[in-house]
């Protein structure tokens, strides 16, 4: 990665929530390579310094708060500490979330599974935006990008029901915020990726599926290869930007053809 692609973000204060790995991670990097000042949070203090670094390998600066995406006040205060320190909030990226290795079959999934990852995926997301927007509203600006997936769309292969509610909720989640909010220059999308081979997917992929159950699935996606952090990256930076500025309310698929809608 240079350490700069475009200028098109340069001025822009981004937040991205879960930003120590995986889609955060490479999310985090795309955005300050294209010029804005980025801030990711995670309870995970090793991993964001190991972000941190990355980013300064490439000339790059990530700036890294410790934040529970499950806790709506652990997220009202470090929205309020960006906010404080920059004085703006122009970009969020929804992007923490997981299935927090709850069961993948229904009938095993209790309801303390469901209150934790729709504590994380939904409701961290509702609280997120519910600080942000008065903010975005106030700028007469802004812009939201959520991360679902093709679970919450299609079904997933992996996770279990659980997770996929959680995703199909942030997809209408995403559109009502875009129709509520477009008139104060908002805009809220949403990017769903395929299955992204993160260190924390791949060691789920390969202990749920066999090696024929694998392969089969990779000869279903048309470009016959899964998807890496960078191809959402590459989505999320475009949603975050002025060439985007006329879509809202999207739910942009990211699978590689897995599943064409």
């Amino acid at each position: 990665m240079t350490a700069l692609l475009t200028s098109r973000l340069s001025g822009r204060t981004a937040f991205i929530n879960g930003g120590a790995r995986g889609i955060g991670r490479a999310s985090a990097l795309r955005l300050a390579a294209e010029g804005a000042k980025v801030w990711i949070t995670s309870r995970d203090e090793s991993a964001m310094a190991e972000a941190i670094a990355e980013a300064h390998a490439h000339g790059l600066t990530l700036n890294g708060l410790s934040m529970d995406s499950s806790d709506a006040n652990s997220i009202q205060q470090t929205i309020d500490r960006v906010y404080a320190n920059d004085g703006r909030l122009d970009i969020l990226v929804n992007n923490a979330g997981g299935s927090l290795q709850t069961p993948a079959l229904f009938e095993q999934e209790s309801d303390e599974d469901w209150k934790r990852v729709l504590d994380l995926n939904i409701m961290g997301t509702v609280w997120a935006c519910r600080r942000a927007l008065p903010l975005m509203k106030a700028a007469g600006q802004g812009r939201i990008v959520n991360v679902g997936s093709k679970a919450g769309r299609f079904s997933s292969r992996v996770a279990g029901a659980n997770y996929a509610a959680s995703k199909g909720a942030i997809s209408a989640l995403t559109r009502q915020l875009a129709a509520e909010y477009g008139p104060s220059g908002i805009t809220v999308n949403c990017v769903c990726p395929g299955l992204v081979m993160t260190a924390r997917t791949k060691a789920r992929w390969e202990t749920r599926k066999t090696p024929q159950e694998r392969a089969l699935l990779l000869e279903s996606i048309p470009l016959r290869r899964h998807a890496e952090p960078q191809d959402v990256s590459g989505a999320i930076a475009f949603l975050a930007s002025d060439d985007a500025a006329f879509i809202t309310g999207i739910t942009l698929d990211v699978n590689g053809g897995e599943v064409m809608a």
